[in-house]
Order: C-alpha cells, then structure tokens, then sequence
C-alpha cells in the first residue's frame, strides 16, 4: 500500500505546478457551471490538486485558482440566467434536468434569499441551478458575489487543506509505519463521508423550506438581505 500510494503521490507532485493548479480551476469552473457542473468531478479533482501541496504558499496560491474557477463558474451560470435563462430553462438540455429541479432552486431562492447563494454550494444539483435562477429573478450580480465568494473561499479552504495535511503526514510516516497508507486512505475516506454526510444533512434540513409551495411567492429582486 504505502509504495503504490507513494507512487501515486509523486506522479501528480510531478506534475507542473502552474499546470496542476490551472487543471483545478477549470474542474472547479466546469463543476460550478450551469448543467456541466452534474458530471465534472471537480470536487475529486481539487483533492488530488491538494495532496501536491508542498507549501504554504503553493496551498495558498491553489486555493485563489480554485476560488476564482469557482466564481467564474457561478458567474457564468448567472449571466446565462440574466441573458438566455427561460430559453435554456426550457431547451431540450434545460429538461433533462427536470422541471422538478428548477422549481425546486427558484422556489428556495425565494423563501432564503441571499443565503440560498451560500448554502447553495455546499448542496448537490443546487450549486449548479441557483446561479442561474438567481440570474434569471434580476437579483443584482454584485449582491450574488457578495454572498457566493465567501462560500467559495470556505469550500476550496475546506477540500485543499483537508488534502494536504493528509498527503503531507503520510509522507513524514510512510518511511516509519508500514501502515501509513491506509491511515492516508482512511482520512480521506472518512473526510469524503463526513462532506457527504453533511450536505445530505443539510439538504435534508434545507428541503424542510421546500416542500409546500407558499401562495402569494414572488421571485427575488433587489432587496436588501
């Protein structure tokens, strides 16, 4: 285990740095894309990108590209909302989502408002869809910001640092515990759960505002948060 996992380690620490950061911030920009984002594994990405981190200045400077692949994802799905939103909305791509889905995000975005921004990227199907609603109800883009980058920074500081202190023990205990592997496997095993755990938790406890349609709904607009 821990040669194999040795292996593995410095093949992506071979990697060009700028290359390998570059690599995490499109995965991150596709993930958070309107649609894109429910096939592009840009979580396991950024997980990889981070057990390279071999500085605090390397971490640091992953941790902006991922921030700012993460915007760029979230205002492209805003300005898709803004500009073409109802058209892809109800294209044939926008249906493969389901009509469920989307009322779902728009009626959470009514009932949350500024909020729904920020939780909404630590929520699955959600992260993609609320850009692109929020977009589309003329809430304004620099509000969205204001909500949505402190997300970011929280879910890139989270998933890197997670990575990093991981794959940095392992490599002060592989020459010492034959074992070390699997305690690297197992923390980021048991990381995985826990984030998987939490935004099932979350969702569950967010969905609790979505069940019943409330009459006399209006989509959000400029007001203050």
């Amino acid at each position: 285990m821990n040669e194999f996992l040795t292996w593995l380690l410095d093949a992506v620490q071979s990697v060009d740095p700028v290359i390998r950061t570059l690599l995490a911030g499109l995965a991150i920009m596709l993930e958070t894309s309107v649609l894109i984002g429910l096939v592009v594994p840009g979580d396991t990405i950024v997980i990889v990108a981070g057990t390279a981190v071999s500085s605090p200045l390397e971490g640091v400077l992953l941790g902006l590209v991922v921030v700012l692949g993460a915007l760029a994802g979230e205002s492209i799905g805003f300005w898709l909302g803004r500009l073409i939103g109802p058209r892809l909305q109800h294209s044939r791509l926008g249906r493969r989502i389901g009509e469920k889905n989307w009322q779902r995000s728009e009626r959470y975005l009514r009932r949350r408002g500024g909020p729904a921004i920020f939780i909404s990227r630590f929520l699955p199907v959600l992260h993609s869809l609320v850009p692109l609603t929020v977009g589309m109800s003329g809430y304004p883009y620099r509000r969205f910001l204001a909500w949505t980058i402190p997300a970011c920074v929280v879910w890139s500081t989270l998933y890197i640092t997670v990575a990093a202190v991981a794959a940095g023990t392992y490599r002060q205990l592989a020459d010492q515990l034959h074992y070390a592997g699997y305690v690297f496997v197992g923390v980021i095993v048991v990381f995985l759960i826990l984030v998987f755990a939490g935004k099932k938790l979350l969702e569950r406890l967010e969905r609790r505002h979505l069940d019943h349609e409330h009459p006399g709904e209006a989509p959000v607009v400029d007001v203050e948060d």
